[in-house]
């Protein structure tokens, strides 16, 4: 039972990469799931979440409008498109999955989530 992000990697600033969190052993359909993220020497940080659903999503300020995340619950997969990629979204990325969604910035609050995957390094060069 676990998540598991993956398609971090180096990147110039301008350029786009995409995420994904899978899960196995269990079923995201009911979760709403958050992306997390992590520089060195920095708390992490609520990036973005999107509901059960996929009907309704959230971005923190500094992805909005550069970053999407969307949901294949066939697949059991979350997504995050990032564009624009700046050298501060240097980071590890982290999907966790709830079953408390709410739809602004407390839904990033961490204790609401139960299942956290690995993380995924993202490095954008300057």
């Amino acid at each position: 039972v676990q998540l598991q992000a993956s398609g971090g990697g180096l990147v110039q600033t301008g350029g786009s990469l995409r995420l994904s969190c899978a899960a196995s052993g269990f079923s995201l359909h009911y979760y709403a799931v958050g992306w997390f993220r992590q520089a060195p020497g920095k708390e992490r940080e609520g990036v973005s979440l999107i509901s059960s659903s996929g009907d309704s999503t959230f971005y923190a300020d500094s992805v909005k409008g550069r970053f999407t995340i969307s949901r294949d619950n066939a697949k059991n997969t979350i997504d995050l498109q990032m564009n624009s990629l700046r050298p501060e979204d240097t980071a590890v990325y982290t999907c966790a999955a709830t079953l408390s969604f709410i739809g602004d910035s407390r839904g990033l609050t961490p204790s609401l989530y139960t299942r956290w995957g690995q993380g995924t390094q993202v490095t954008v060069s300057s």
